[in-house]
């Protein structure tokens, strides 16, 4: 369970730092939700196991940036 806090804090931490930058594209929030939500899904599914948390968010932000860059093109 310590784990997990610590790797949604970090991935807030991330978040909070890219919402310095100006305007975020569609394909920039698709990739950082992506991320947040695979990681809580890996996380979840593997117990708690660091890998599935990193495996989780990496598919979670590749899947948000593809979905992300087809609502721009839009």
């Amino acid at each position: 369970m310590r784990t997990h806090r610590a790797t949604v804090l970090s991935i807030l931490a991330v978040i909070s730092l890219a919402a310095c930058s100006s305007n975020p594209t569609k394909q920039e929030i698709g990739t950082v939700t992506g991320a947040v939500v695979g990681g809580i899904v890996g996380s979840s599914v593997t117990g708690g196991s660091g890998v599935g948390t990193v495996g989780g968010a990496a598919a979670g932000s590749y899947i948000g940036n593809r979905i992300g860059r087809e609502l721009d093109r839009k």
